[in-house]
């Protein structure tokens, strides 16, 4: 990947809906070169997903909640069961194995309070957890889906 590909990465993920004749003129392409690139580094797997972002309050999910779980049990067959479950919840955005005091994280967005309950019991009734602390966000600071790219390393 050159310093290019990871100008045109920066481009698409402020704005994926710009033609590609614009992407290209803001990195100092041509279209045609500027789609191949594109086109190369979606079937690199480096470029996932084209999606629209939305605001959660304006669609009523209203509250974010960072869930840590603890387990007791580390077993293959335990980790399927769980991955399946958590994997079907449409409530959950984010779903991490950590290192540490905490197994699991979730990030989790419901309407309200209710809806959090209705989510965790559903969560616990599906499978055998140690531990479940839910900690509720007060307020978004930052959030953002563009990461940072890296410089290309000097040879």
């Amino acid at each position: 990947m050159d310093a290019i590909d990871r100008k045109i990465l920066a481009v698409v993920q402020e704005d994926a809906s710009l033609s590609v004749a614009e992407i290209g003129n803001r990195v100092g392409l041509s279209s045609t070169p500027c789609w191949k690139r594109i086109q190369r580094l979606e079937a690199d797997g480096v470029i996932t997903k084209r999606v629209a972002l939305i605001a959660p309050e304006k669609i009523g999910l209203g509250i974010t909640v960072f869930v840590s779980i603890e387990t007791g049990d580390h077993s293959q067959d335990w980790l399927d069961r769980f991955a399946e479950t958590v994997g079907a919840m449409p409530e959950v955005m984010e779903f991490y194995r950590m290192a540490g005091d905490v197994d699991y994280m979730l990030r989790v967005v419901v309407p309200d309070i209710a809806g959090y309950d209705t989510f965790y019991k559903k969560l616990i009734a599906n499978v055998s957890l140690k531990n479940v602390t839910s900690r509720f966000a007060m307020e978004k600071i930052k959030s953002t889906t563009s990461l940072p790219i890296p410089h290309q390393a000097a040879a």
